[in-house]
């Protein structure tokens, strides 16, 4: 069942959030099913390697509510300035009131601005078409369910190969 709309206000990660990213993190995604209860670390590995090319905090009047990150992805075809969404994590207790939502338009906004030319992610093939992801069979990552890999072109054509995430994805 879907909440009331909380309002929020969405800016860059600053020094000083790391800590509650971390436990924001970890939260969101202690209960899900296809977690592998490791994203907490993932976003601190990304941001110690130099890889969190996008992180972004949704606060509330009070706290932060939500963070979504973007890294860098490489493809066989050697095509550049492709990007990976996630983790993207809103506190338990207020998911599904637009938080995660805001998140992702924000995002895709962002690395688009930036001259990103395309962005991947494995989710939800339910949830992540609503803002364009698609499954495209020409790009591929390989140790997934095939229907869970989605991707989005920014900006020229869709390249075609197989997909690594930054080092910290392991």
């Amino acid at each position: 069942m879907k909440g009331p709309q909380i309002p929020i206000t969405l800016r860059p990660e600053m020094p000083g959030d790391e800590e509650t990213i971390h436990r924001l993190t970890e939260a969101a995604f202690r209960d899900m099913p296809f977690s592998d209860g490791d994203e907490h670390h993932l976003v601190d590995q990304l941001r110690k390697a130099g890889d969190l090319t996008l992180s972004l905090i949704a606060e509330d009047a009070e706290r932060i509510v939500g963070h979504i990150a973007m890294s860098p992805v490489t493809i066989t075809d050697g095509a550049r300035d492709w990007y990976g969404l996630g983790p993207v994590s809103v506190w338990p207790e207020i998911q599904r009131r637009g938080i995660g939502g805001a998140l992702i338009k924000r995002a895709i906004a962002d690395i688009r601005a930036s001259g990103a030319k395309g962005i991947v992610l494995l989710g939800s093939n339910e949830y992540y078409p609503r803002f364009g992801f698609m499954r495209e069979p020409q790009l591929t990552y390989p140790g997934a369910p095939a229907e869970y890999f989605q991707c989005l072109v920014l900006d020229g054509e869709l390249p075609s190969g197989t997909v690594s995430f930054a080092p910290a994805f392991g």
